[in-house]
């Protein structure tokens, strides 16, 4: 063999050389690849799919399932069962691309529904707190004002019909009568024997608080009472479609329960501050960890 054949000879062993290890050098990543795609594509326990990267859990799929099998009379199939699957996996493909399209931030419905949900979730973030009786009495010494009963009433009222029984000077004329009547010593009740029509729905003869007996007789009428001693009776109010008279008979003052008497209540404003502490927590560890530009001055 001359020297030229050998030097060609050897050029293509180092060519077949090289190009076998081109190959087992692909064919390792490949199996590399295929290894990590596969350790990537493991699903940990309590998952029951992945989409990209996300996973969706099975406690999640579980309650879809029973939501689905509770509408159901038949019991779920492996069909029914792979439908509910399929449906949360392409629940997440649409959410997933509606965040790429933006809508988080350029739809006012999305972004009012995910604030919504994000401060619901912080709210429920101390669902279950329940406090302690030393935390609970501590609360209602510094707010116990804010569970204070208001003052009640108890009310007699003489009410004259105007239009169209009568004119508004007829009622206000009867209503001087009768309040001449009630001031030269006769009964407020016989009075209103005498004078007063017959109301749909009379003021019950019981001890009211104010807001209830605006219900029966109107804004006009329980601000005159409120600021009437008691055994005071009112001069003519026009309201409505008549005129009254109103006698304060009693009135409760204004009082602080026991803490025993409002526990419920106090438990749940104590449940519903932490809520709005939680909120306000969050934000602000959310304006320190970001970045806020403002404009100044705002247009």
């Amino acid at each position: 063999m001359d020297v030229d054949s050998a030097s060609a000879g050897g050029a293509r062993r180092t060519q077949v050389l090289l190009a076998l290890g081109a190959v087992i050098g692909i064919a390792a990543a490949v199996a590399s690849m295929m290894t990590l795609a596969a350790e990537r594509d493991a699903l940990e326990d309590g998952v029951v799919a992945r989409v990209n990267d996300v996973d969706i859990r099975g406690n999640d799929y579980l309650r879809a399932v029973a939501a689905l099998a509770s509408d159901r009379r038949s019991p779920l199939t492996a069909d029914d069962r792979r439908h509910v699957l399929d449906r949360l996996v392409d629940e997440e493909l649409l959410v997933q691309y509606g965040i790429d399209l933006g809508l988080v931030r350029s739809d006012r419905r999305v972004r009012g529904d995910l604030v919504s949900a994000v401060l619901a979730a912080q709210v429920a973030s101390v669902d279950g707190y329940q406090p302690t009786d030393a935390e609970a009495e501590a609360f209602y010494a510094e707010n116990s004002e804010f569970f204070a009963l208001p003052g009640r009433l108890r009310l007699a009222v003489l009410w004259i019909r105007g239009e169209p029984a009568r004119s508004e000077e007829e009622a206000m004329q009867r209503a001087e009568e009768a309040l001449a009547a009630v001031r030269a010593g006769q009964p407020f009740s016989e009075v209103r024997q005498r004078f007063g029509d017959e109301q749909i729905a009379p003021l019950p003869d019981a001890y009211l608080p104010a807001a209830k007996v605006r219900e029966y007789v109107g804004p006009t009428v329980a601000t005159r009472a409120l600021e009437l001693p008691v055994g005071g009776v009112s001069e003519p109010i026009r309201a409505g479609a008549g005129v009254y008279l109103v006698e304060v008979v009693d009135r409760e003052p204004r009082r602080v329960p026991e803490l025993a008497a409002v526990r419920a209540q106090v438990d749940a404003e104590m449940q519903r501050r932490a809520g709005d502490d939680a909120v306000r927590s969050t934000l602000e560890r959310l304006r320190r960890e970001g970045r806020v530009v403002i404009a100044e001055p705002l247009p």
